[in-house]
């Protein structure tokens, strides 16, 4: 088994002048699948070009960013979804609600999110959440969903173990990344109780690079210091954690489109 880059933006410029060595090394360290989120409408283009310039280990999927929802929510919405007949997306993604910088558009954030929840049940695909400071906004629509059927997992979870048994009990996992290995983040107790059947890893890339990286631009490769975290967290090897998150990921995502 190998490992799998859960959620990675790689298809941003940040990359674009040595993406060919960043995912040979990546390889080299055993992380062989790379899952893309979607950010708006003008990322499209460049994640459809690098999956295609990566088949079998790149990975598209599709949805609006909580962050992109503006007054033009409705006509960019319109755009994204006449994508999906087009191509082989995995998951609707990233979508959710975000209260951190700006509460402005949060009307308009809960009906975007709503729509795409929408679309992953009209599309069997499971959905990819970005919560940030929106925790009891987001979990009291996804309430309304509990009984369509509806899968995904909380991108970089970093809520409380209360936060974690709620995304648990509606049949989500818990997308874990470099947050773990930062100081004071208390991660590490919701890692320690929960069961690896309910987690995936993920980098994030280019943001949120774990320790000693922090700061500086997150790459693939650093999956390796996430999973080395886990283990050392619950005790485990490499194998068994490895074998555990091939299977989480493989039955949210792919099924028999791997």
């Amino acid at each position: 088994m190998f490992l799998i880059d859960t959620h990675t933006h790689l298809y941003l410029d940040e990359f674009k002048h040595d993406i060919d060595e960043l995912i040979e090394r990546a390889k080299k360290n055993n992380i062989q699948k790379f899952l893309l989120p979607n950010i708006d409408t003008k990322t499209i283009q460049p994640l459809l070009a690098l999956s295609k310039l990566y088949p079998k280990t790149c990975y598209p999927m599709i949805g609006l960013h909580p962050c992109s929802v503006d007054h033009d929510f409705q006509n960019n919405l319109k755009r994204l979804e006449s994508k999906i007949h087009e191509n082989n997306f995995i998951a609707i993604g990233e979508i959710g609600i975000d209260l951190h910088w700006d509460k402005t558009y949060l009307k308009e954030q809960k009906i975007t999110f709503e729509t795409q929840i929408n679309w992953a049940i009209k599309y069997n695909l499971p959905i990819v959440i970005h919560s940030r400071k929106s925790f009891d906004e987001i979990y009291q629509i996804l309430k309304k969903y509990q009984n369509q059927n509806l899968k995904g997992v909380f991108h970089c979870f970093g809520g409380t173990i209360e936060e974690a048994k709620k995304v648990i009990d509606l049949g989500f996992l818990l997308g874990i990344g470099g947050v773990l290995t930062f100081k004071n983040s208390n991660l590490d107790q919701v890692v320690e109780k929960v069961s690896i059947k309910h987690l995936l890893i993920e980098t994030d890339a280019p943001y949120l690079s774990p320790m000693p990286y922090r700061g500086k631009r997150n790459q693939p490769e650093f999956l390796s210091i996430i999973a080395n975290k886990i283990c050392e967290i619950k005790n485990i090897s490499i194998s068994e954690l490895t074998n555990n998150l091939y299977l989480n990921t493989n039955s949210l995502f792919f099924n028999e489109k791997s």
